[in-house]
């Protein structure tokens, strides 16, 4: 395979640690990361003469034009998470403006992550998170409405993750990463209710396989596969759904906590609560408490292209996460 040159955003984050380190360990590619801080780079790149550093912030783009007119494939993974005019100003501006400097017949592939937060259980467009999502969410709805009307969509594959799991020395760890031990904390109180919900979950090694899949087969996401629907170049990325109550029983048998029974926390009474205790909420918080099931169609994984999976149950999850297991279910005392 003819090497390309690939220009990453956001190397230094989770997803984007696991996959630059996937794709310079397993190809020839000529690798250019835009990045901050070079400093948060968890791997060395010195030793690896084709992979280049651009230290700048998105929001000089227009600095390395005459190189990105020269890129075949783009991966885009930066995104801003919080304050107003920088989110929209890298999620949505500066992100349509470095697509917009790509040159059509050079760049062969361009790989967006989105984020499944935006997209409904049929995997159509969210009305809700454009109307009461955070500023990161909603730059992500207004920048998906606006990458099918430039020049280069045809070449476009859009990504929606959904709750990633990832981190470890080398590598930041993921927003749900970094929770999980809080979690296990209260899985004595936990275990005492039951809720409605469920939703899919995905580790960042896994992306990078599968975006390391998509770039050496690029036209692989055009196929008919048995658990893609075609959707317009867009890939829900997760593995199969589950729920609320399926975790905490996993959780529980993990740690050895015996369950008993469970009273049902109804939406009334989590509402309850949230007067009580006079529980700060944001509009997203809310519909997010009452819609429950963030559950998609046709989620894609690694084992959708015949590659080994990193996590795909609880209790590989809770493994990774270094969560000490206990075999031998407590005693119940009186």
């Amino acid at each position: 395979m003819t090497p390309k040159r690939i220009l990453i955003t956001g190397a230094s984050g989770c997803i984007g640690q696991y996959l630059t380190e996937a794709l310079a360990q397993e190809t020839e590619h000529e690798l250019y990361l835009l990045v901050r801080n070079p400093k948060k780079l968890g791997f060395v790149t010195q030793d690896r003469p084709s992979t280049r550093i651009l230290q700048a912030d998105l929001r000089e783009i227009e600095c390395w034009g005459g190189l990105i007119k020269t890129i075949n494939v783009v991966i885009l993974v930066a995104t801003a998470w919080g304050g107003r005019t920088e989110t929209f100003e890298i999620n949505v501006t500066k992100t349509l403006r470095l697509i917009e400097l790509l040159d059509p017949n050079v760049c062969e592939q361009v790989i967006y992550f989105s984020t499944a937060s935006i997209l409904n259980r049929n995997n159509q467009l969210l009305q809700e998170a454009g109307q009461l999502g955070t500023d990161y969410i909603r730059s992500k709805y207004e920048c998906l409405q606006q990458l099918s009307k430039l020049a280069i969509a045809p070449k476009l594959t859009t990504l929606f993750p959904t709750l990633v799991l990832g981190g470890d020395e080398n590598k930041p760890y993921s927003h749900l990463s970094s929770g999980i031990a809080d979690v296990v904390k209260w899985v004595n109180l936990i275990r005492w209710f039951k809720a409605d919900g469920s939703f899919h979950f995905i580790h960042a090694r896994d992306i990078a396989q599968i975006v390391l899949y998509l770039v050496n087969h690029p036209h692989t996401q055009d196929l008919s596969l048995e658990s893609s629907s075609k959707l317009d170049k867009r890939l829900v990325l997760g593995n199969e759904p589950v729920s609320v109550n399926q975790v905490v029983e996993e959780v529980c048998a993990y740690l050895g906590k015996k369950v008993y029974f469970r009273l049902p926390l109804y939406i009334w009474l989590a509402n309850l609560f949230i007067v009580l205790f006079r529980i700060q909420m944001s509009a997203w918080d809310r519909f997010s408490l009452n819609y429950r099931h963030f559950t998609y169609q046709n989620t894609i994984n690694s084992r959708t292209f015949g590659l080994d999976s990193n996590c795909t149950t609880i209790t590989d999850v809770l493994e990774i996460s270094g969560i000490q297991r206990k075999l031998k279910l407590e005693k119940y005392t009186k």
